[in-house]
């Protein structure tokens, strides 16, 4: 346990220190954000603030996670704070995503303009990163029998018959360019992923402590042996979820409005990646779809805008995604940031309220 805030403390504290070293070293080799010609007038002020923000997180959350460990062992030599398949395989889609989302920022920068990669370009990175990722999540079994993920579709914990090897790819594939794209597009205005991303992580240090405590591993002495959990590094994924609540936690404080910098698709890639991750090596991955809700109503609002668009030649609203909709409505940034992190906490305690609730409904 000593673990999961050791990594929160440090990746809270690498990125308030070194985010404002990011941006003076971004500012003098002049990479900063482009903004779309077609936005909300408002956003042409932003033009040149420093991007590609998501380097200090991403690092600081690699590196809390495995100074974490060291003082752990440190502390406590007969504490067992070797890494696990699942943690790595969290970070490593992480960092891989991120790479891809570099890339993007890089070429806008370079060649100044708004589009980086070309769209099958951005795909086949992300294609080939998730491919990675799914297939070494069905290997490494512990002595239990465990791998990291499993074939089977999971809401609270598995559920039904497994899918199979080439099924289960093809849907992790979904979720992970389901998420880290809709975290790219709640990514609009200053704060906004960032502090939402906080939430559903918070959330899910609490989901990986909770499954540690009832591990199947330990049906002998729970509560509710029924309701245990076949997860196979649970604690693990909590130390991750620690590192990256406190992480971009830190980098909120100079990613708020006004934003000093912005994290970039480097880091909205890589905060969908690690969500996915999460969601898929924990167990639960439709409720995802309820901690992560505000990147599915802002996703979801713009297949809405184009489904509409290009059936009936109507717009549902007056720009997508939904946050520049009400920005055009009248209402300031911060507003709309504010309320829209309300309804974010909203679907995380309600996605907590229903985690608890299935292991309660198995007694």
């Amino acid at each position: 346990m000593k673990q999961i805030l050791f990594a929160g403390v440090i990746g809270l504290f690498l990125t308030l220190v070194g985010t404002p070293l990011l941006i003076k070293l971004l500012a003098r080799k002049g990479y900063g954000q482009y903004i779309r010609d077609d936005g909300p007038r408002e956003h042409a002020s932003k033009r040149g603030t420093p991007t590609m923000g998501g380097i200090a997180f991403i690092l600081a959350t690699i590196v809390a996670y495995f100074l974490a460990k060291v003082i752990t062992v440190y502390l406590d030599e007969d504490a067992d704070a070797s890494p696990s398949f699942s943690g790595l395989l969290v970070l490593g889609l992480m960092a891989g995503m991120g790479l891809v989302g570099f890339l993007d920022d890089y070429i806008k920068i370079v060649k100044r303009r708004s589009l980086g990669l070309r769209a099958k370009a951005k795909m086949a990175g992300q294609l080939i990163v998730g491919i990675a990722f799914a297939v070494l999540a069905l290997q490494f079994p512990n002595l239990q029998g465990q791998t990291p993920a499993s074939t089977k579709i999971s809401f609270v914990q598995d559920f039904g018959w497994s899918i199979g090897p080439v099924l289960f790819v093809v849907w992790a594939l979904f979720m992970i360019l389901a998420m880290s794209n809709g975290v790219n597009l709640t990514d609009g205005l200053d704060g906004l992923a960032t502090g939402a991303s906080v939430m559903v992580f918070g959330a899910y240090t609490f989901v990986g402590v909770w499954q540690y405590q009832e591990s199947c591993a330990n049906a002998a002495t729970l509560m509710n042996p029924q309701a245990c959990y076949e997860v196979r590094d649970p604690l693990d994924l909590a130390v991750i979820a620690s590192a990256l609540m406190g992480a971009c936690l830190g980098f909120l404080w100079w990613n708020t409005s006004p934003a000093k910098i912005f994290m970039g698709d480097t880091g909205s890639l890589a905060l969908g990646g690690a969500l996915a991750g999460l969601a898929i090596c924990s167990r639960t991955e439709l409720l995802i779809a309820l901690l992560g809700g505000l990147f599915v109503l802002i996703t979801m609002s713009v297949v809405i805008q184009v489904g509409s668009f290009r059936t009936t030649g109507r717009r549902v609203f007056r720009m997508a995604p939904l946050q520049h909709h009400f920005e055009l409505k009248g209402w300031s940034e911060v507003l709309v940031v504010v309320r829209f992190w309300i309804i974010q906490g909203i679907c995380v305690v309600v996605g907590l309220g229903l985690f608890y609730a299935g292991w309660a409904a198995a007694k």
